[in-house]
């Protein structure tokens, strides 16, 4: 007698990446805080993995208390990186460690505040609606994290939280370029 082999009932892996993307990519487009065509940022994407590996401890130490910072922070660290790229690149780009350097100017748990005071030089509306847009991004990724009904603790658990780390990175980085009035159209 052959077993039926079932299909897992959720994405996996890559899909689960790329259905985030789709939908942050969607949501922000309708913002108008995204051009449809994204911005290529190799020195942004070079950086994603030194700043993952910082990040992970504090960010899954924080999870299940705080999802919506263990995930919104990383988007602020995207829109910190797209700023430093095109303000002082040359001082930053030089740290060892440029999440350390932004966590350790206020602490984890005001970083948040620290980048959109200090770094994105936000203030009054811009900095109230650029912590409601982040609370919402968290919340979309957070809820389709959820959906995936997986195992806490367990390794397609963790590489799922990267996966949307990851995609909130990217997409922090491309709204901050994209504010910054970097846009990506077709060339004639």
């Amino acid at each position: 007698m052959i077993e039926k082999i079932e299909e897992p009932l959720v994405p996996t892996g890559r899909l689960f990446e790329q259905e985030l993307h789709k939908d942050l990519h969607q949501f922000l487009l309708s913002m108008k805080e995204i051009d449809a065509r994204l911005p290529e940022c190799p020195d942004i994407e070079e950086l994603w993995e030194q700043i993952a590996q910082a990040y992970l401890p504090d960010g899954i130490r924080e999870f299940n208390a705080y999802p919506m910072a263990s995930l919104g922070w990383m988007m602020y660290i995207g829109m910190a990186v797209a700023k430093y790229l095109d303000t002082e690149w040359e001082i930053h780009s030089k740290l060892p460690d440029i999440y350390a350097y932004i966590r350790d100017k206020r602490g984890y748990d005001c970083m948040d505040e620290y980048i959109r005071e200090e770094i994105l030089l936000l203030k009054d509306d811009e900095y109230t609606a650029t912590d409601k847009l982040v609370g919402e991004c968290a919340s979309r990724v957070h809820h389709a994290l959820m959906h995936q009904q997986i195992e806490p603790g367990t390794k397609e658990a963790f590489y799922a939280y990267v996966s949307c780390l990851h995609q909130l990175y990217l997409f922090g980085a491309a709204m901050q370029l994209n504010r910054m009035g970097y846009h990506m159209t077709k060339m004639q």
